[in-house]
């Protein structure tokens, strides 16, 4: 078991995205930001298992997606606040953390200050943590009320963006055409992608939908009910140094590390997961692979595959277990008419 490294994804094409609107000012300190884009992307492209490049030295990037919503990359200055009025656009949805504006030196205050003195238009932020699709399931619900309502107050365009416009803020933008819009999940994916080439995360989406579902939010969007299952995962084998697994709901970011067992000669993680849909990959010694004997998902466009593992709760109904497992599934995932009615309640009663 896992002793051949067989999995291997193809390597998708690199995305290099082009700034759209070239920068207002002249930047002091390119080589350092060239710097900092190079780690980042790097970063990214580890993290969400895809050749991906972001450039924050060639300003603000997005792409329409519908004649009303845009993803792009960060705002960088108080110009491109202006940028994006002159487009249409109404609100600026902001999913970055303080920790993502600092690492590439934003002034996120002097946007916000320039957004509220123009009042024609509206700064919001609702944020998720990079790379870390456990957490944007966690928070979509939350952020996804917050947009439609803006939407629905605000009219015009609307701009929604991460760092890159890459990951967050596609699967905002796709959970929202999901949940909101009408779309079938693939169908959207699918239409998104032909606007603007990302990597939004699909089980998050997926496990978000399920657990408004299933009532596993109360109204203040905290997980109730949610039970854990203890999952073990193994990779046979001392041929190597050190195993380490990313994914689950640590997110592509980080990495576990397998405790070795002398007795078993196979190296061990045992965690608590609850219920849900999760992606993962072994990394041996460096090596990014799949365990060709655990659960192989489906290639995707560029032939890349995870590991994963359904996670059912100890004490979920077969009802409650098939609808999340129709929802988590790989094949085309629809809402019907009263589940769809059922998100759009939820999403209204929320209150900050």
């Amino acid at each position: 078991m896992g002793k051949t490294l067989n999995c291997r994804s193809k390597r998708p094409p690199v995305l290099n995205l082009a700034s759209s609107s070239a920068s207002s000012t002249e930047k002091s300190g390119v080589d350092v930001q060239e710097e900092k884009s190079e780690i980042y992307s790097n970063d990214m492209t580890e993290a969400m298992g895809a050749v991906l490049t972001y450039r924050h030295e060639l300003g603000m990037n997005y792409n329409f997606i519908l004649p009303d919503l845009i993803v792009g990359s960060c705002l960088q200055t108080p110009s491109d606040v202006d940028k994006l009025r002159k487009i249409g656009v109404k609100t600026i949805f902001c999913l970055q953390q303080d920790s993502d504006l600092e690492y590439f030196g934003v002034d996120i205050s002097s946007i916000q200050e320039y957004a509220k003195k123009c009042e024609d238009i509206e700064h919001i932020r609702a944020e998720i943590r990079d790379f870390d699709a456990f957490d944007l399931r966690m928070r979509l619900p939350a952020v996804v009320s917050k947009l439609h309502k803006a939407v629905n107050q605000n009219g015009g365009v609307t701009y929604i963006h991460c760092t890159a416009g890459l990951g967050r803020a596609p699967a905002t933008a796709l959970a929202y055409m999901f949940w909101i819009q009408g779309y079938k999940l693939n169908e959207g994916h699918k239409f998104l992608q032909s606007k603007r080439p990302s990597f939004p995360k699909l089980e998050a989406i997926k496990n978000a939908t399920a657990d408004i579902l299933t009532d596993r939010f109360a109204s203040s969007f905290q997980l109730t009910g949610l039970s854990k299952n203890r999952v073990r995962l193994m990779w046979e084998g001392n041929n190597c140094s050190l195993v380490e697994v990313s994914g689950l709901d640590i997110g592509w970011g980080q990495r576990i590390p397998l405790i070795f067992d002398e007795e078993k000669r196979s190296w061990i993680l045992e965690r608590d997961l609850p219920e849900g849909r999760y992606e993962y990959k072994y990394i041996i010694d460096g090596e990014w692979t799949c365990n060709k004997d655990e659960l192989i998902t489906s290639p995707n466009n560029d032939g890349h595959v995870n590991n994963y593992v359904q996670v059912h709760g100890n004490n979920s109904e077969d009802e409650t277990k098939e609808l999340r497992e129709r929802l988590t599934g790989e094949g085309e995932v629809d809402l019907s008419k009263e589940e769809r009615e059922k998100i759009r309640q939820f999403l209204d009663a929320y209150n900050e």
